[in-house]
């Protein structure tokens, strides 16, 4: 075993600084009062020491844990999968380690994981909690309420209840599933079928609902439901071309959908765009400029989202902090936010 020299203390900073213990760690916990010269004292003695403040102690005067919870509603198979998510923890995790905070992340694969994420939520472990790719019928919103932690949301509040107060960040999916379906219309297509997302999620209700805002009179043989992956997108296509062999464009709820449905379309021998033209909506590179021909899409910006997410629950978070001075909390009440959509042309539409 190999022993390790002892942690420098705040007793040792204060020495080697030639100040009291106290104001060290005003110092240290980011507390007023203390003139400037002796801060830099402070300073130099932590550098040069190594000292690195217990974080438990720390919590104890500034009442925050610099933590902060990640809860994505999916197992693990589908979360390390799908690049969405890799993008959308990108973009939290930038923001976190910009304001030095540290991301927990926690996954719900079935109602055990729940209650367990619920508690670890209201044993005080983090300052607060972003979720994303919440199901209708998730009882973490109730759980996280329980909890009492702020909270940021990716994606519209679809449970039931009350949403006042609930911040969410989300992308315009009404209004980019419109721009995609038009644009195939715009193309001539007049037989344009929709894959669905899984409709227990608000992001792939309101694309169909933007799907249908174009196609008011579409044939209901047109709209099959997937579930945001290829095995879902190969299905749904499979499923299309048997019952509307005459369609001639595919709106796909996501770049995954359309991917799966491009194979299926390539088996059956439908030349894309010429037979048929496809539309995604993500614009993952990693997916999107991939496959066979490359896919037009609606681009929302995830990793952008990520950091919105990541800032608002911390601007909450800073809103909780009282001045000690004045006893009022500081910080105003964050909104939520909806980010605009662009198509992206390619050649598959």
């Amino acid at each position: 075993m190999t022993e390790t020299a002892p942690r420098p203390t705040l007793e040792a900073v204060a020495a080697r600084a030639g100040v009291s213990r106290a104001t060290v760690s005003r110092v240290v916990n980011g507390g007023d009062g203390v003139r400037e010269p002796l801060v830099e004292r402070v300073r130099k003695a932590v550098e040069e020491l190594g000292y690195v403040p217990n974080q438990a102690a720390r919590s104890l005067v500034t009442r925050r844990h610099d933590a902060i919870a990640v809860v994505v509603a999916e197992p693990e198979t589908r979360v390390f999968a799908d690049p969405f998510f890799a993008l959308q923890l990108r973009g939290i995790s930038k923001e976190l380690t910009a304001h030095d905070n540290q991301l927990v992340l926690l996954l719900t694969e079935g109602r055990d994981d729940h209650a367990r994420v619920g508690r670890y939520l209201a044993g005080g472990h983090v300052d607060g909690a972003l979720v994303f790719s919440l199901h209708l019928d998730d009882p973490l919103p109730g759980l996280i309420r329980r909890a009492g932690v702020p909270t940021v949301f990716g994606g519209r509040p679809g449970w039931s209840g009350d949403h006042r107060g609930v911040v969410y960040v989300d992308s315009d999916n009404r209004g980019g599933a419109r721009d995609a379906v038009r644009h195939l219309a715009g193309l001539g297509r007049s037989r344009i079928a929709h894959i669905t997302g899984a409709l227990d999620q608000t992001s792939a209700v309101d694309r169909l609902d933007g799907y249908r805002d174009v196609m008011v009179d579409a044939d209901p043989q047109l709209i099959v439901e997937g579930d945001f992956t290829p095995t879902g997108g190969e299905r749904a296509m499979r499923e299309l071309l048997a019952r509307c062999p005459d369609l001639d464009a595919v709106f796909a709820a996501n770049d995954l959908t359309a991917a799966g449905a491009l194979r299926v379309l390539r088996a059956a021998g439908r030349r894309v765009p010429d037979d048929v033209a496809v539309v995604g909506f993500d614009d993952m590179l990693p997916v999107a400029e991939q496959t066979d021909p490359a896919l037009t899409t609606v681009r929302q910006d995830i990793e952008e989202m990520g950091r919105l997410m990541a800032r608002l629950l911390l601007r909450g978070v800073d809103r909780r902090t009282v001045d000690r001075r004045s006893g009022e909390q500081v910080g105003g009440a964050p909104s939520s936010v909806v980010l605009p959509t662009t198509l992206v042309r390619r050649a598959s539409a």
